[in-house]
């Protein structure tokens, strides 16, 4: 089991603790808050990126494949209506083209991850589509 402690810290602040780290949380001026964290809800797109980037990286050490370079770029589409939640999620894995990764690899590395190992993305595909694209810079 996972817990984690979240206490108000006046106005629309909250501090929540997590693996012995704090991370803030605050609402933007124009809804009360000062604006001294993020929001919860990209929150949620970070730690896909954070739990699929673990995957990606430890199955392409695995593979011995040349990473120098590894960038996730996660989109979120917001409903319209109340309650605003994610109605589709995109990832974008960015690699340096230039590090001669075999794309056949970095393909299973994204798949694995996307179909068997990140806990967050099979949350996530309960709910809503979670697509991904791979992209060499």
């Amino acid at each position: 089991m996972h817990e984690i402690s979240c206490a108000w810290k006046g106005d629309m602040a909250f501090a929540a603790e997590v693996n012995g780290h704090t991370i803030v949380l605050d609402a933007d001026e124009a809804f009360g808050g000062k604006d001294e964290g993020p929001r919860p809800k990209p929150l949620i797109l970070a730690s896909l990126a954070g739990c699929s980037g673990m995957d990606v990286v430890s199955i392409l050490k695995k593979m011995r494949e040349p990473v120098s370079w590894f960038n996730m770029r996660v989109q979120g589409e917001l409903s319209e209506e109340h309650p605003k939640s994610y109605t589709s999620v995109r990832i974008i894995y960015e690699f340096k083209a230039s590090d001669g990764l075999k794309d056949e690899n970095v393909r299973k590395a994204v798949e694995l991850s996307q179909e068997r190992y990140c806990g967050v993305n099979a949350l996530l595909r309960k709910a809503i589509p979670v697509e991904f694209e791979i992209a060499y810079l």
